[in-house]
């Protein structure tokens, strides 16, 4: 048995929940006005008890040993879990970029990324995701926004546009990521 995915969710009263069985999809609105959708597998059921205020996915124990039906069912469980979060606080990442003549700016919906390269890069932001560039005390890039996935992959995107290296430290890494330097070479003498 999923100890995730017997677990149900508490929704919270300001949250507006919609479960359509026959396109396997849950969408969750939020006080903010985001909408989130999910789409589930076909071997978990999704049930919404409106006067509990509560989601419940189950699937067939009959048939619980079957290929990966208990990973579908936590997975399903989570992701729901995690739009409902989205959607009422939010998620957020943030970077540092550490580097002599390192800059980034936000220039309308793109990020344009100043690493040491000879070019600047551009990255496009995507679909309900918003950046904050601070450069009090070095540069952070915050990203935020109600989906988890997107505010993830977006971040690590700009962090794989130049990863931070052990010797100096240079580079693009997660606010209290801990990198670990390495000694140069010591010369003989």
């Amino acid at each position: 048995m999923s100890r995730i995915g017997k677990k149900p969710i508490i929704v919270p009263g300001n949250c507006k929940v919609a479960v359509n069985s026959a396109t396997r999809e849950v969408a969750i609105t939020g006080p903010k006005g985001d909408t989130l959708k999910v789409v589930y597998r076909p071997e978990v059921s999704v049930a919404w008890n409106e006067k509990d205020r509560q989601i419940v996915c189950t699937t067939d124990m009959a048939k619980i040993d079957e290929g990966n039906r208990r990973a579908f069912w936590g997975t399903t469980r989570a992701n729901i879990n995690n739009c409902i979060k989205g959607v009422t606080e939010g998620y957020s990442e943030k970077l540092e970029v550490v580097g002599v003549g390192y800059s980034v700016k936000v220039a309308g919906k793109n990020v344009d990324l100043k690493l040491g390269y000879a070019n600047v890069i551009t990255l496009a932001i995507p679909a309900g995701v918003k950046v904050d560039v601070s450069t009090e005390g070095g540069i952070f890039v915050t990203i935020s926004g109600a989906d988890r996935q997107r505010v993830g992959e977006f971040a690590a995107a700009i962090r794989s546009k130049r990863k931070p290296e052990p010797y100096n430290g240079k580079g693009i890494k997660y606010a209290g990521e801990n990198i670990i330097r390495k000694q140069g070479k010591a010369t003989g003498g």
